[in-house]
């Protein structure tokens, strides 16, 4: 069975509704691998104090532990949310073949809202991008989130 970006999407939208659950920014990460699972994440800065935990990046360190290799070739990563520069230069040093994302972020994002960072030839590696998987669900929890921060202050 061929499973779609959607399903995938799915279980990362799971992680970011367990981060929002946890008091993080939610997002969510997955990294998969011939149609399987590897690797799974979600932020986690707020109860590391840890400035490099965002999902993608403990996503993708799960991964190389899983594979037992800094290089994720074949990798498709999901994410819930337009990575940021740091989740970019982490995804590219990682050869993830291809990242899906859901929501655009305007203020942050580098996959098509500030740069292009995946897809820019000056770089060793180029990533295949298809955005806005699911992203009015992940708009909707990044929204209901950050309201209700802003309904405890």
């Amino acid at each position: 069975m061929d499973k779609t970006d959607n399903y995938f999407m799915k279980i990362a939208l799971r992680e970011a509704k367990f981060a929002a659950s946890i008091g993080e920014v939610p997002i969510g990460a997955v990294i998969v691998k011939n149609q399987t699972v590897i690797a799974t994440g979600h932020n986690l800065r707020e109860h590391t104090e840890i400035a490099t935990q965002h999902a993608e990046v403990i996503a993708i360190e799960s991964a190389c532990r899983a594979l037992d290799s800094w290089r994720l070739n074949d990798c498709t990563l999901y994410v819930t949310v337009e990575p940021c520069l740091m989740c970019a230069g982490a995804i590219l040093n990682s050869r993830i073949e291809r990242v899906v994302f859901g929501a655009f972020n305007s203020k942050g994002g580098t996959v098509g809202s500030l740069y292009n960072v995946l897809n820019d030839e000056r770089q060793n590696h180029q990533v295949a991008v298809n955005s806005g998987v699911d992203a009015e669900q992940a708009a909707l929890i990044m929204k209901k989130f950050f309201k209700s921060k802003r309904k405890k202050r």
